[in-house]
């Protein structure tokens, strides 16, 4: 019998950046683009920083979608780690775009918060009037296939949002398919584990939604896009008083 040899994989770790507020005291929204962590998304990013630091993970490269709250959240690790690598920003995995709001019905509202992350979403879905999931995998999908052509790293994270980590992770589900399963629940603040081999279709999970503050999510029973229209529909209820 030929000795076998283990099969060489590469380690991702896919985040979420930190909570944010959405929202004001006044309920008026906040630009989505320019949006910081708040007190409790600073706490996760510190949290997941020092678990990667228990475990003395290093980073080869770190990468951001360029947003502020990704880019502080993936500071706040580093700083966690005691290390100084440079955070590169890849526009391409920016969060899915929506729309203007304005421009829809009442009832095309409601569907457009709370079943745009429905199952098996069909990539015609547009994200509140915005962006189709068609459109977010033609983008985040090529940028992983030009990660993985760099052969110089061996652990890289990654933080970005939770609607182009649930592209992400139904990739790498589906070992290198293109589907969307917006049932996959992504906390802000969590850490996915994935690690890649040589070819397209070499892709293992070891750890999905893994939130260093609450790792068994106790006090959770809402969807993020519940949670936001929930906030929507205060905000909508306190302009019209």
């Amino acid at each position: 019998m030929t000795q076998y040899e283990l099969p060489k994989r590469r380690r991702i770790f896919l985040m979420r950046h930190g909570d944010v507020t959405y929202f004001d005291d006044t309920g008026r929204a906040i630009d989505p683009e320019s949006v910081p962590l708040n007190e409790r998304g600073r706490e996760e990013a510190s949290a997941a920083g020092r678990e990667f630091a228990a475990q003395k993970i290093r980073f080869d490269r770190v990468i951001a979608s360029g947003l502020p709250r990704t880019v502080e959240t993936a500071q706040r690790v580093l700083a966690e780690t005691g290390q100084s690598a440079e955070i590169e920003i890849w526009p391409e995995w920016q969060e899915i775009r929506g729309g203007r709001l304005t421009n829809l019905s009442t009832s095309d509202i409601e569907r457009a918060f709370l079943s745009v992350f429905d199952g098996v979403v069909p990539e015609e879905t547009q994200f509140l009037g915005g962006e189709t999931i068609g459109q977010l995998l033609d983008r985040a999908l090529p940028a992983m296939t030009k990660l993985r052509a760099d052969a110089a790293w061996d652990t890289v994270l990654l933080v970005l949002h939770g609607g182009v980590n649930r592209a992400l992770l139904s990739h790498a589900i589906t070992a290198g398919g293109r589907a969307f399963y917006g049932h996959l629940s992504q906390a802000t603040g969590c850490i996915n584990a994935l690690d890649v081999g040589d070819k397209p279709g070499d892709w293992v999970v070891h750890a999905i939604n893994h939130s260093p503050p609450s790792p068994l999510h106790a006090d959770v029973r809402n969807t993020t896009m519940e949670l936001l229209y929930a906030q929507f529909v205060r905000f909508k209820a306190s302009d019209m008083n």
